[in-house]
């Protein structure tokens, strides 16, 4: 069995090695966030799903991950996170196997099913081992940096290559490509990976595993649903069920003797104002996905593999982003400006955004790799701190608060921004319009070939509304820009022991 690296000390080539095979299920668990957007016609040609079957096997890999991203941090914690990183590449590996050769809709729905639940266990594995792994502050920095670069690319590599399988092979292909990684990981793992877990866990809180998903989905299933469908009786009222669950798990987190999440963490230095600030950059990037995606392909009317092509160039400079970040920071620079400096690169993007027309192409990607920069330099600052304040054999649970924060604030940006967009599109668009093409830019350009002038007044109020919704969201920026500076300002996680727990005032809290 392999040790964790001792507080404090260096990590050398192994670490090193270890953080390269980390990044594998990491790339994957993303990249199947978006994979089946390229997949899901021929699937749809070959299974024959019903509609809200293919809603089914589009959201349920989301729905079950996020549910479940609280429980398997704390579970990790418990059992050891190399050993939990292991068991869900097994899970993985076998429901990407049963979903590749899926002959029927439930059977491919049930595999994304466990493919969430695989997910799930990966992703705050990955962050709690590297909390592991590089106990040195500017070690840690510079792996969490890969770790939120790697994050990002993932989730826009899933798609393109998705569209190149599917052109090339049959749908299940999609699915195959996790195998290969997955085997490395479980061939190299035990030998590079340490295993860490808290030597003093106490018991599983069963009771607060139904009650953390029952916190999570309806809240997360309600947000997803309302930038397509408003903001409907049935999608608020899941939100409400939703929050109320949370209000109970909430209350036995603080009662219980052995909570999943134990509350002291937010007393940790700095924690509490990184999953606050982690959603928020999650709302500002998912918020403009929503409708730069469309842009692309429904305004500028490109195809979905060149959308995707198109896509994949605001990555480029995002590999410099976190490095930097953290280069500034290790030279002195306190970490607040360096996180409200993101938030204000951030912004620009948003207002660059707002500036675009129905026929500016090179203008929307500069500002979403803007935007993506200023985002990336956040999460990588902020990620480092909560992870740096909370005690090591309390990583995982931590990691999967930030990464439950992410989800939230992911959805939570599609559902605010979307409404914002469409209320404008339903503005601007012509009185006239028939009801489908008042509904959205897709119903206004499936009938635009029988009414002449639809198709140019619904991109243009698609792109009015995609405008408002960038302000919307540049005006957020500089607000967070504001509570970085005013919550991070006095915060600063630095000693020669990087793992002795700071010191911690009531005004700091």
């Amino acid at each position: 069995m392999t040790n964790p690296t001792p507080a404090g000390s260096l990590a050398g080539r192994r670490e090193w090695t270890a953080l390269g095979v980390l990044m594998l299920p990491l790339l994957l668990v993303s990249m199947d966030v978006s994979v089946l957007y390229f997949a899901i016609p021929a699937i749809s040609a070959d299974l024959e799903p019903s509609g809200t079957q293919q809603l089914w096997i589009f959201d349920i890999y989301g729905f079950v991950l996020a549910g479940l991203l609280m429980t398997m941090g704390s579970l990790g914690d418990r059992i050891g996170r190399r050993r939990l990183l292991l068991i869900g590449a097994v899970a993985f590996s076998a429901a990407s196997l049963v979903a590749a050769y899926a002959h029927s809709a439930e059977m491919l729905i049930a595999a994304r099913a466990v493919l969430g639940l695989g997910g799930a266990t990966l992703m705050p594995s990955t962050m709690a081992l590297i909390r592991t792994m590089f106990t040195d502050s500017g070690q840690r920095a510079k792996a969490i940096g890969i770790w939120s670069g790697m994050m990002t690319a993932g989730v826009a590599l899933g798609s393109v290559m998705s569209g190149v399988l599917v052109q090339y092979f049959w749908w299940g292909s999609v699915f195959l490509v996790n195998l290969p990684a997955m085997a490395l990981l479980l061939v190299l793992g035990p030998i590079l990976l340490p295993e860490s877990k808290d030597p003093a866990p106490g018991r599983f809180d069963w009771p607060s595993v139904p009650l953390s998903m029952a916190a999570v989905l309806p809240v997360v299933y309600g947000l997803k649903e309302i930038p397509s469908e408003g903001w409907n009786v049935r999608y608020v009222l899941s939100i409400t069920v939703g929050l109320l669950f949370a209000a109970l798990f909430v209350h036995r987190q603080r009662t219980t003797a052995s909570p999943m999440i134990d509350p002291a963490l937010f007393r940790g230095r700095g924690f509490a104002p990184s999953v606050l600030l982690n959603l928020i950059g999650s709302f500002a990037m998912m918020g403009s996905a929503y409708f730069t995606t469309q842009y692309l392909q429904s305004v500028l009317g490109k195809s979905a593999l060149e959308a995707a092509l198109w896509a994949l160039l605001p990555s480029v400079p995002i590999g410099a982003a976190a490095p930097t970040a953290t280069a500034l920071v290790q030279k002195g620079v306190n970490r607040a400006y360096v996180v409200t400096a993101g938030f204000v690169i951030g912004a620009a993007g948003y207002a660059l955004l707002a500036l675009a027309d129905t026929d500016s192409l090179w203008l929307v990607l500069v500002a979403c790799g803007v935007l993506a920069c200023g985002i990336v330099v956040v999460i990588s600052q902020i990620t480092d701190l909560a992870l740096s304040s909370a005690p090591v054999e309390r990583a995982g649970s931590a990691s999967s608060l930030l990464e439950t924060a992410a989800e939230f604030g992911g959805a939570l940006g599609m559902a605010v921004l979307g409404s914002i967009g469409t209320a404008i599109y339903r503005h601007d668009i012509p009185a006239s319009a028939p009801d489908a093409a008042r509904e959205t830019l897709g119903g206004a350009l499936a009938i635009a070939n029988r009414v002449p002038g639809l198709a140019t007044a619904a991109r243009e109020a698609f792109t009015s509304g995609m405008q408002g919704a960038a302000i919307a969201g540049a005006v957020l920026l500089v607000g967070a820009a504001g509570l970085a500076a005013v919550t991070l300002r006095r915060i600063q996680v630095h000693s020669k022991t990087p793992d002795e727990p700071s010191s911690l005032s009531p005004s700091d809290v």
